[in-house]
């Protein structure tokens, strides 16, 4: 299936949306419920079909990045400082990377005050308030709690009316992933304003001892509200997104498992369970194959979501990537022919911060007056798992 903006390609051969009635603050809204299928079963069976009218409505809704903030710990690392416990240099780090300084999370740091602090920022930018919010998507791999930072997040705004707020896991591209899931909810779900936030912490897994990944990896926490708009005024032009779990093995921290005879371990059980302790270990990464997977695999993708919103890279203002190497940043440019000056990029000051970079170089780049409204940005995260995911955006 396909909208006008070529936002959803699909091979489900039918779409059904229910159209639901319900009352927020004294107005009558409707709320879509949307139902594919492929053919093999009747839906008809199970959804009464709606009005035409009222489904094209629905599915044509458009959608708009109307505020963006970010949020840094206060302690920063420069490539000085690591040369001091790891056999490494400023030299060597900044001729490999593009990366000069990181910021770590320290002292009583969280990084779900970090996302409720960008998430703040976004929500004054877009003069929007918590209680109007209809969703809060946290997009991390490293939440301070292993069953999720959203519905925190969601209490340190302040939102009693917010009906709910999940995580979305996909580290690297994950910011990308929480933006497409939010573009589906406005434009197919009949939500009216989300808070996508990016954020994560990688300092909590990565090894200080070693210097090919050390290096690499900064906390922060960025955020941006959709809002709903007219289909004319739609901002989320187009998605192309990609999952290959046989990459995974080049990027990752997969749970370990060690033996205990103890019986706290065992719980006192004749059955001795559990048996194991789990936990989980430093980010190891391929930097090699890393690095080739994002050459092939990014340009390639944006080119496919340029088609999608049928524009050319030469009507793009901007290009935004996951900040994860310069090299990598560099070679993705050449390859769709972005001159450096259209080229955004703060990795040199903040490094790999996973799911936060995209929104936090982002909102550097609109506060500081470089991106402009009706900008449009071609943007792409990947990484970890291994993901990768493109999006054309005007801004505003």
């Amino acid at each position: 299936m396909a909208n006008a903006c070529g936002f959803l390609t699909s091979s489900f051969s039918s779409l059904r949306i229910k159209v639901q009635p319900f009352e927020s603050e004294g107005l009558l809204r409707t709320r879509a419920v949307v139902v594919c299928s492929s053919g093999i079963e009747d839906v008809g069976k199970h959804v009464s079909p709606s009005p035409v009218d009222q489904s094209l409505k629905l599915v044509s809704n458009g959608c708009k990045l109307v505020g963006c903030g970010s949020a840094v710990p206060s302690l920063s690392i420069s490539n000085y400082d690591l040369g001091k416990i790891v056999d490494t240099s400023d030299e060597w780090i900044s001729a490999r990377t593009g990366i000069r300084n990181r910021r770590v999370l320290s002292g009583n740091e969280s990084l779900r005050s970090l996302a409720a602090e960008a998430a703040r920022k976004a929500l004054e930018m877009a003069d929007v308030d918590a209680d109007d919010l209809d969703l809060i998507l946290m997009c991390t791999s490293t939440p301070d709690n292993l069953f999720g930072d959203a519905p925190q997040v969601q209490r340190d705004l302040g939102c009693t009316k917010t009906p709910i707020a999940c995580d979305i896991r996909a580290a690297c591209s994950g910011f990308m992933l929480g933006l497409f899931s939010a573009a589906c909810y406005v434009k197919g779900g009949g939500l009216h304003k989300i808070l996508v936030i990016g954020a994560d912490a990688v300092s909590r897994f990565t090894d200080w001892t070693d210097r090919g990944t050390c290096v690499l990896f900064g906390d922060a926490a960025g955020a941006v509200v959709v809002q709903a708009c007219n289909a004319e005024e739609d901002g989320l032009l187009s998605f192309d997104l990609h999952s290959d779990g046989e990459g995974g093995r080049h990027l990752g921290s997969t749970i370990k498992y060690t033996q205990t005879n103890d019986l706290s371990g065992s719980n006192g059980s004749v059955f001795e369970f559990p048996s194991r302790k789990s936990s989980y270990p430093f980010v190891q990464m391929n930097g090699q194959e890393v690095f080739r997977f994002a050459a092939r695999r990014v340009p390639q993708s944006i080119e496919t979501a340029l088609k999608k919103a049928s524009l050319t890279a030469s009507g793009i203002d901007w290009l935004l990537l996951h900040q994860a190497n310069q090299r990598i940043i560099d070679a993705v440019a050449t390859r769709l022919e972005f001159p450096p000056e259209k080229v955004i990029s703060n990795l040199a000051n903040y490094g790999n911060t996973s799911a936060a970079s995209i929104p936090l170089a982002l909102d550097e780049a609109v506060r500081s007056g470089k991106v402009k409204q009706g900008h449009t940005i071609a943007a792409a995260g990947f990484g970890a798992g291994l993901t990768w995911a493109s999006a054309i955006i005007r801004w505003g």
